[in-house]
């Protein structure tokens, strides 16, 4: 017997000497996470970098299946395979989580901010109320995302309203925000997906587009764009989710963990891509892209298009009026408070 059990003990070592390199048991905790971002962007280098960080701290208890450039479909479609358990999380657009997460989406409200500095202070101030609205659908909301500014671009200069109404202009599927402002615009956009928009462009189905200067490099809109209006259309953004019943498994330091790295590499996310959209804007202009001013008057109408029809209808019905107000609020008190800075130097 005891000749046995040694060699029973001999063959388990052996095996264990043989086998492969970095060989480990599976994860205890997988979370199978899907993204638009394509593989190589600044987006999903920061997924990698998150991912990697959490495998290592947690000694590989919670291990990672990433889907990356939309291999899973679109945010509608991720969404769903979250909902039936064949995801447990993902990288969406606002676009696409505000289907499920209404207030998301306003911070997306055309023209509302006019600096990064504006962004940040309103973002901070409003991440727990969204945190608490994902959490009331059953998602939790572990850190947001960045396009950022994102420009009118065109295949025909689009400085005035009548250009941008005679043009064949693109909104984002699902998107009521930006497709009401439009409409209320005189305009009838033609809503599609984001994966959808490029072979629409090639088609000539659409000549009008609105993304930042990164964006349109790497899903390659700018190929079929000439012109870029030199003021920002909005702001564009989106969230790192997780269903609330695969992340309720974790044990607390292990939810932490996930928490403090997505914390982390996400605020490197929101710098490494505004460093991007300014690397990006350098390499539009060597390829030939015109920067066009829109003028006074055009900036006035859009404005009071804003003020005066979209967001009264908006309210309460795209997103909520306390989500209204507490970022125009937050907003109002940091440019109140920027202006008195300024006048006392």
């Amino acid at each position: 017997m005891n000749r046995l059990l040694h060699q029973i003990f001999f063959a388990i070592t052996f095996l264990m000497l043989m086998a492969p390199p970095g060989a480990q048991a599976a994860p205890r905790y997988l979370f199978k996470i899907a993204t638009l971002a394509p593989d190589g962007s600044v987006w999903a280098r920061h997924f990698q970098e998150f991912q990697k960080e959490v495998i290592a701290k947690s000694n590989g208890e919670i291990g990672f299946k990433l889907y990356l450039g939309g291999v899973m479909g679109d945010d509608r479609a991720m969404s769903r395979k979250m909902r039936i358990g064949q995801l447990q999380g993902g990288g969406f657009t606002m676009t696409g989580i505000s289907e499920t997460v209404p207030d998301f989406r306003v911070m997306a409200i055309p023209f509302l901010f006019r600096s990064y500095a504006e962004v940040d202070r309103v973002t901070e101030g409003l991440f727990p109320l969204f945190q608490k609205a994902f959490l009331e659908k059953d998602l939790v909301l572990l850190a947001m995302t960045e396009v950022g500014f994102v420009y009118t671009m065109s295949g025909a200069p689009v400085t005035t309203v009548p250009q941008l109404r005679a043009s064949k202009c693109w909104a984002p599927e699902n998107d009521p925000l930006s497709r009401g402002f439009l409409e209320d615009m005189g305009i009838t956009p033609i809503p599609l997906s984001i994966p959808d928009v490029l072979s629409s462009l090639q088609t000539g189905m659409i000549n009008t587009v609105f993304n930042g200067f990164y964006g349109s490099i790497v899903l390659q809109w700018f190929t079929k764009t000439k012109y870029i209006t030199d003021t920002p259309f909005g702001y564009a953004y989106g969230g790192l989710v997780f269903s609330k019943s695969a992340f309720a498994r974790l044990p607390p330091q292990h939810a932490a963990l996930m928490e403090a790295a997505a914390k982390k590499h996400f605020a490197g996310l929101l710098l490494d891509t505004r460093r991007s959209n300014e690397e990006a804007l350098v390499t539009l202009k060597n390829n030939g892209i015109r920067l066009v001013a829109a003028d006074k008057e055009t900036l006035r109408q859009l404005l009071a298009v804003r003020d005066q029809k979209t967001v009264p209808r908006m309210v309460g019905t795209a997103f909520s009026r306390e989500i209204y107000e507490a970022a125009t609020r937050l907003l109002a008190d940091f440019r109140a408070k920027s202006a008195s800075a300024a006048g006392a130097k």
